[in-house]
């Protein structure tokens, strides 16, 4: 791994142009660690388009942001839905009193109040088939009728919004029953992801193909028009509902601090600044000069953050920063594209897992706080089994250059190099060119393919790729939402970015999906997840543990997965920074 290099130029273009700290008004400095294509929440897959969405738009449900494990709690709608006894009629009360963002899509610029037609408007989005939404695959042969709709669609020359579909009625403006085709035991979680957030027609209409620039949701914050820039301002919502913080979380929550603000109106700030950066240094700089609140450690920052028995250094408690450390649900890999003929080949497959140093890799990028992920599941959720040891994930060169040669290219004889999609950013690249070099090991070459962050996206999406890295975290607590990632149905432009499709995988991982949490539903998540581990159709890398630092000014800010509906609940002590700043 190449060292990384402060460029002078790049550190005037971060603070060469920053103002001085202001105390008229609450605000918040956050970090995007990179940049994101719009505000178009049934595109909206990846953790950086997620928490952008949150800020402006919302869905049924969110995640309790204190509660642990987590709990899913009523938004938009008011509780939660009245199901029948077969499990599949959901009925909806919508909360009253929610309006969509003043804009110039409604009358005299006002924001009109939600209603239900808007949900199911939302809803009809997601599965048209012109929008090629990438977020379809959560509602996929779900809802009666739905998927009906969408191939009738997908022959017409426009999509008639209009037409009724089984599964989805309006009782009155605020009644919904949404009927379901078969159990869905995660039907809840999907109506919590941003791919569902409530857009109003007027606004898609009005906009047409810039309307990903321009959101009108009813979050509590509000952003004019999106540009591509360093920098994106959130402003808060004045007309926000009545929602407050909450009064309750897990123990240890009040010694914390986290309840202090309990029953206040949220938003609790007046502005929140999310600074675009992609490279590490710059943003590491940019926090310890007390210019940002809230720092995600990751790769090089971890030794500049925590000693090697994983506590804050002493120079930053001086500065009060904080230190969170939490296990990820998460599991990153190298993808193969298996609509590509060479990586049909097992064999293949296996020796470039095996060629690959796991341990290495962890030292130098995750300062060892990663765990070597044995399948697609994480610890922590029904389905990984502790004892359960992938047999492919050992660091074995001798024995993955027997493995290339059983693949028909001995020693990499007659196989083309092979070209790895990956992000721009150093760090991004240095992890290629460490696996890459695991890969010449066994006469294997690698081509690295340098992207922004949306490029990468658009080139998984529509499969024009051979590899690539990335990761996934958890949309919801469940094993389903990992081993839906390698469900044939779910290719691209679905979650399952690999193309890979195993019939026998298919049928149990469908089995599995209509049940309960019970005893059985984890023994097929089990069986999945080794299979997986078996059949090799990613190199697997690690689940991580998520790093923050925050600055002691920063309040509420815990740990969560899930953390697209955090931002709302963010507040500041200003007479607590107004103290420190001197420090920095």
């Amino acid at each position: 791994m190449k060292s990384l290099v402060l460029v002078v130029a790049i550190t005037f273009l971060v603070f060469g142009c920053s103002k001085e700290n202001s105390f008229d008004e609450r605000e918040i400095n956050l970090i995007s660690p990179e940049k994101i294509s719009g505000f178009d929440p049934i595109n909206a897959s990846d953790k950086y388009s997620a928490n952008e969405a949150g800020k402006v738009y919302e869905g049924l449900f969110e995640f309790h942001p204190l509660k642990r494990p987590y709990e899913l709690i009523p938004n938009l709608a008011e509780s939660l839905p009245v199901v029948s006894l077969d499990g599949l009629n959901y009925t909806f009360k919508l909360r009253k009193g929610v309006y969509f963002h003043d804009s110039p899509v409604f009358k005299q610029n006002i924001g009109r109040e939600l209603n239900a037609h808007d949900v199911i408007f939302s809803i009809k989005r997601l599965a048209d088939p012109k929008l090629n939404a990438k977020g379809w695959w959560i509602l996929d042969d779900r809802l009666v009728g739905l998927n009906e709709w969408r191939i009738k669609n997908s022959k017409n020359e426009k999509t008639n919004y209009e037409e009724e579909i089984e599964g989805l009625k309006v009782l009155d403006d605020y009644t919904l029953q949404i009927k379901l085709n078969k159990p869905y035991p995660q039907f809840l979680y999907a109506l919590a992801m941003p791919y569902t957030f409530v857009v109003a027609r007027e606004a898609v209409e009005f906009y047409g193909k810039e309307f990903l620039n321009y959101p009108v949701g009813t979050g509590a914050f509000v952003l004019p028009k999106f540009e591509q820039s360093s920098m994106i301002t959130y402003f808060r919502n004045p007309k926000f509902r009545e929602k407050l913080y909450p009064s309750e979380g897990e123990e240890g929550d009040d010694k914390l601090g986290l309840l202090a603000d309990a029953g206040k109106k949220i938003p609790l700030v007046d502005k929140i600044n999310v600074h675009v950066m992609v490279e590490s240094q710059p943003k590491w700089l940019s926090f310890m000069k007390a210019k940002n609140d809230l720092l995600e450690v990751k790769d090089v920052n971890i030794q500049q953050s925590i000693t090697p028995d994983r506590t804050l250094k002493s120079d930053h408690k001086e500065k009060g920063i904080r230190l969170i450390m939490k296990p990820m649900l998460d599991v990153t890999y190298f993808a193969f594209n298996h609509d590509e003929p060479i990586f049909k080949n097992k064999k293949l497959r296996q020796a470039m897992n095996l060629a690959f140093d796991r341990a290495s890799y962890n030292r130098l990028f995750h300062e060892n706080t990663a765990f070597e992920a044995q399948g697609p599941i994480p610890p922590g959720l029904d389905g990984q089994k502790k004892e359960f040891k992938n047999p492919y994930i050992k660091y074995d060169v001798e024995l993955a250059k027997k493995y290339l040669a059983e693949a028909g290219f001995p020693g990499g004889k007659g196989l083309p190099t092979i070209v790895v999609q990956t992000r721009s950013d150093t760090v991004s690249r240095q992890q290629v060119e460490f696996f890459e070099k695991c890969m010449e090991k066994i006469g294997i070459n690698i081509d690295i393919g340098m992207n922004t962050w949306p490029e990468l996206v658009n080139k998984v999406t529509k499969k024009q790729h051979q590899m690539y890295t990335m990761a996934w975290g958890a949309d919801y607590p469940d094993a389903e939402n990992f081993l839906g990632l390698l469900y044939c149905p779910n290719q691209a432009p679905g979650s399952n970015g690999a193309n890979y499709c195993n019939p026998e995988f298919d049928t149990i991982f469908k089995q599995a999906t209509v049940l309960q949490d019970s005893p059985e539903r984890t023994d097929l998540y089990e069986k999945l997840n080794e299979m997986i581990a078996f059949d090799v159709p990613w190199i697997l890398g690690f689940h991580r543990t998520d790093i923050y630092l925050t600055q002691a000014w920063l309040k509420n800010f815990k740990h969560m997965e899930f953390n697209h509906s955090q931002f709302q609940y963010l507040n500041v002590d200003l007479e607590v920074k107004k103290q420190l700043l001197n420090k920095f």
